[in-house]
């Protein structure tokens, strides 16, 4: 089943012994720094009471969303595999060596609307991470031959994720659901595109020539580290790097005007039911995103009356989740469930259509949106405990906006989250028209309408 990265997780008023005045004044409780580069290179440092351990994160706002070209989708997802081949300073090799002489893990992923490359270890050896980082950032160098080895281990890894039912349906959905915008692929990239890729050397280095830039990149260092020490390491290393010129330009997703299906014919796991409702782009200062985030996890937690009433009593449903997907444009509200029986299909559809409805005329319990909130509120707390959590966190809303300061007031509208922002968002939102139906059984059709 789909993963959901939700901010639904405020953290309020809470206290932890050894913080700052900041704290106090800001709703997460570590001091944000930052420092903008002239060459557009952000530099964010979060230092944070972990002796001798330092997070690295290098967060390219670059993902499948910027492959705007016919047939070359699937390129930001390559060069995540692609960025750990080289330079003719640091081969492979030797790249490798460095990690372990100075303790430190690295890897890279990549997602919707972003490229993330993060190591961890030992901070006395922070410059060794700047240098080697640097190093492959501005002179990441690949021969045609490692480039067509790395397009096929793509493929493998395709063929290997594909695999799953639920990995095909999700592929499906973004199909189905998104007509102009590129959401319509998944970050994998198109069949097709990751067939043609041993044959697109020349536009790979079109395309690190374009987005692998400063002004696309922000670099967040967390733990046992001072801003003036990463900053004058930035400007050591990352000064020379040069601002590039290229922007894509994103196609606008047309308004939806009915309900869509997509269904597939597997009988191999559980009937499973996919509803995906078109919803809002992030934004840290209006009231919606925290409203679906809050709403759904009211509706869909382990406490709440619709699973209690599914999994528990009529026992009609395996599982049942539900969130927003947290991107820069528009993305999917989506609920999974996992069903027992392929003929309550239907039944189960019904039943959250109608959780939605009621909130849509009678909203739900102040007393229960309160005690939601607060329970979220503790269990990030509880999260944020070491260098790779924070700088993990950080690294999602800087995808989002560029700015790791939105996490702030992104949070503070948490708690002004009322019942009419969680009836509003449900009627404007929750709609029959926005809707796209993704079913898996062992049936030719969904059987569901």
């Amino acid at each position: 089943m789909k993963t959901f990265f939700s901010f639904a997780l405020p953290i309020f008023f809470f206290s932890v012994i050894g913080l700052s005045s900041y704290a106090a004044t800001k709703p997460f409780p570590y001091p944000i720094e930052q420092h903008k580069m002239a060459n557009g290179l952000n530099v964010v440092t979060v230092k944070f009471d972990s002796p001798g351990i330092a997070s690295f994160f290098l967060v390219v706002r670059v993902g499948s969303r910027n492959e705007v070209e016919e047939g070359v989708t699937g390129f930001a997802h390559f060069f995540e595999h692609m960025m750990f081949r080289g330079t003719e300073k640091y081969d492979k090799d030797k790249y490798n060596e460095e990690l372990k002489a100075i303790g430190a893990s690295a890897n890279a992923n990549t997602s919707l609307d972003r490229t993330i490359y993060h190591m961890t270890g030992n901070a006395q050896k922070l410059e060794k991470m700047f240098e080697l980082e640097a190093d492959r950032f501005q002179n990441l160098h690949y021969p045609i031959h490692d480039f067509k080895t790395e397009a096929g281990a793509v493929k493998g890894e395709y063929t290997k994720n594909i695999a799953s039912p639920f990995a095909q349906l999700e592929e499906n959905i973004a199909n189905t659901a998104f007509d102009a915008h590129t959401y319509k692929h998944t970050t994998m990239g198109f069949l097709k595109d990751i067939i043609d890729m041993p044959d697109q050397y020349e536009y790979s280095l079109k395309f690190f020539t374009r987005f692998y830039r400063p002004e696309y990149t922000t670099l967040l260092v967390v733990g046992d580290v001072t801003p003036d020490q990463v900053n004058k390491l930035a400007e050591k290393y990352f000064g020379k790097w040069e601002r590039g010129n290229y922007e894509a330009k994103i196609p606008v997703e047309p308004e939806q005007k009915a309900t869509r299906f997509t269904h597939l014919q597997n009988g191999s796991i559980p009937p499973s039911l996919s509803l995906n409702f078109k919803g809002p782009g992030f934004d840290d200062k209006g009231m919606e995103s925290p409203a679906i985030d809050i709403l759904f996890t009211m509706l869909f937690s382990q406490n709440s009356k619709l699973y209690q009433k599914l999994v528990l009593e009529e026992q009609k449903v395996r599982s049942i989740n539900g969130g927003i997907y947290e991107t820069r444009d528009p993305n999917l509200i989506s609920v999974d469930a996992s069903i027992v029986n392929k003929s309550d299909m239907q039944y189960v559809k019904d039943e959250v259509i109608k959780a939605f409805e009621t909130v849509k005329v009678s909203g739900v319990d102040e007393k229960m949106l309160a005690e939601t909130k607060s329970r979220l509120k503790y269990s990030f707390a509880m999260g944020i405990d070491n260098p790779s959590s924070i700088a993990n966190i950080l690294s999602h809303i800087i995808q989002l906006t560029g700015d790791p300061e939105s996490l702030n007031r992104l949070y503070e509208n948490y708690e002004k989250v009322t019942v009419e922002d969680l009836k509003a968002v449900a009627k404007k939102y929750l709609t029959a028209e926005s809707l796209t139906v993704g079913t898996i059984s062992a049936d030719a059709e969904g059987g569901v309408k």
